[in-house]
């Protein structure tokens, strides 16, 4: 979240952020309570200075043998009086985080204004669209032929948007896992981490899924965990709470977990196959890092996750999101997106984000360097989503003869195989 006296000192900012982003905030309220809650804070310091004295006082009055009865009845007072100034101010800092929480991070400077979709800006395209002399098959045919999935089954077995990997579909997808866990760990210097896929609700409000989404999430109720939506979640909360040495930044987790979304609202073609589902895999990037290098991490972030792409030879591009696409918790943000022949589109495998101190500030994450503690930055990226790139990959390596060519890095992670089928 923003630091409370930045949003009281830059309320016309903060308000302009929020519209950016199609975003309501309350702000006559957040002044209200903040108005209230120093109020209160400054009578009861006042009623603790009166109390100092009132002990000294005290301490004089029995050292030179005189009665203090008076003094002590009202000292006792002023504690009174203060326990209920305590009471009070806990209650509005408490509504006071509740309107904090629903402000969103503002845009950095550098991300383009805009509503929706169509104001996002393509900064790069890398590698040809291929072409075919065949009618290309998407990937529910090249599935069903290879059977390398099997959705009605996956359907049967947890409802729609569930999908089932079988056989050679299931090794390719362990395949591509690997692959990009060794690629991350060996090349780009991340530490594996293999985190729990249940949080609990401190871990979704320190990454901004709660409040705000909480609807979009799978709740375990009995327990009060929720299924992760993304590895960003326990991976940027595993330094909840602590304070970290500087000459140890930058940190870099890399895990790979299934990922579950409601994705509520979702209907119609978009939801075809593994277009859109409720649950997918996917390998996650997280950094930590000092404020002042963290636009730069975010740059060299993106790269690491364009190479995974590259490697494979397959067809992308790289937007830079507008403020109206831009996440609640994001100050920035570059989606990239693979080319999927059959179906004719890009489809998003990555976000790559930075959200300045937002997430530390609600994980209480700092770090130590030169006498001062200040909230570290975190970013994260898909390093990448699973589902949607192994759509990209069978669509762009198919063979006339429904085969699907396998680009080099794969052929280790699946026994040295040069095609399936």
């Amino acid at each position: 979240m923003l630091d409370q006296g930045f949003i009281r000192e830059n309320i016309e900012l903060v308000e302009r952020g929020a519209k950016a982003k199609g975003e309501k905030v309350d702000l006559k309220l957040f002044s209200e309570l903040d108005q209230r809650w120093r109020r209160l804070l400054a009578q009861r310091d006042g009623l603790k200075h009166q109390r100092n004295v009132a002990s000294k006082r005290i301490g004089e009055l029995i050292r030179d043998g005189k009665g203090a009865g008076d003094e002590i009845a009202e000292m006792k007072g002023l504690s009174q009086r203060i326990k209920v100034l305590d009471e009070e101010v806990k209650g509005i800092e408490g509504k006071l985080r509740e309107v904090m929480l629903s402000i969103p991070n503002l845009p950095h400077e550098s991300v383009p204004r805009g509503g929706g979709d169509e104001d996002n800006v393509v900064v790069k395209t890398w590698g040809e669209k291929p072409s075919f002399d065949f009618p290309p098959r998407d990937h529910l045919q090249l599935g069903e032929l290879l059977s390398l999935f099997d959705f009605s089954r996956g359907s049967k077995l947890a409802g729609s948007g569930f999908p089932l990997y079988k056989g050679l579909g299931a090794q390719l997808e362990r395949a591509l896992i690997n692959f990009m866990l060794d690629l991350h760990t060996g090349k780009h210097g991340y530490l594996e981490v293999s985190p729990p896929f249940l949080a609990n609700r401190g871990c979704m409000e320190g990454t901004g899924q709660l409040p705000k989404l909480e609807e979009d999430m799978y709740l375990c109720e009995h327990d009060d965990l929720f299924l992760i939506p993304t590895a960003e979640v326990p991976l940027t909360n595993l330094h909840r709470g602590e304070v970290l040495e500087g000459d140890r930044l930058p940190l870099k987790y890399v895990a790979y977990t299934p990922c579950f979304r409601r994705e509520a609202g979702s209907y119609g073609k978009e939801t075809r196959g593994f277009l859109r589902v409720h649950q997918f895999d996917k390998v996650e990037l997280v950094k930590f890092c000092r404020p002042e290098s963290s636009y730069q991490e975010l740059e060299e972030l993106l790269g690491e996750a364009e190479e995974v792409l590259r490697l494979l030879g397959l067809a992308y591009r790289v937007r830079l999101l507008c403020t109206g696409d831009l996440s609640f918790a994001a100050s920035k943000c570059y989606d990239i997106d693979v080319w999927a022949p059959a179906e004719g589109k890009y489809l998003e495998v990555s976000s790559c984000s930075n959200y300045e101190d937002f997430q530390a500030r609600r994980a209480g994450i700092r770090f130590r360097e030169g006498g001062k503690v200040r909230f570290v930055h975190t970013l994260n990226g898909s390093g990448l989503a699973t589902a949607r790139l192994l759509v990209a990959l069978v669509e762009t390596y198919q063979t006339k003869e429904a085969e699907v060519l396998l680009p080099p890095p794969l052929r280790p992670y699946l026994g040295g195989r040069e095609r399936i089928g």
